[in-house]
């Protein structure tokens, strides 16, 4: 191995230069209860656009610079298990207008989890789709 380009090595693991690299998220999807109900709220509530082609048992949209989509559980995946699904994972959407789409949300009685504050993202607020997934919102970045 080169050193100049790999670390050290421990016994039984491999380094980068023979794995490869990880550049980053590529795709994000959420498993859902039931898909069309999940695009729906995606797409009047956030005002996300479905892309024209999409997996068996998915709806895939035009987010950038990521794809986003719902899709129906993997076997063994239970929604039900713990208090919310995707306990753990922070998954943050950016947006045009933080205040405004929060205000929509509330309006509609969806679920708002943490109020709109100020943070180095602009402003930021979490909601709970209708999965229960908490998702955060952000209007700068």
């Amino acid at each position: 191995m080169n050193a100049s380009t790999t670390n050290t090595v421990k016994a039984g693991t491999t380094s980068t230069e023979e794995t490869g690299t990880v550049s980053g998220p590529d795709f994000i999807a959420l498993q859902v209860r039931d898909v069309e109900a999940a695009a729906q709220f995606y797409e009047s509530r956030l005002g996300l656009t479905r892309a024209p082609a999409a997996p068996p048992g998915a709806v895939v949209f035009t987010t950038s610079p990521i794809p986003f989509a719902v899709r129906e559980p993997l076997p063994g995946v239970d929604l039900d298990s713990g208090d919310r699904p995707g306990n753990g994972v922070a998954l943050w959407l950016r947006c045009d207008d933080a205040q405004a789409l929060h205000d929509s949300l509330a309006e509609a009685g969806v679920e708002i989890l943490r109020a709109p504050a100020p943070s180095p993202f602009g402003l930021t607020f979490a909601f709970a789709d209708p999965d229960g997934y908490a998702v955060t919102l952000h209007d700068a970045g």
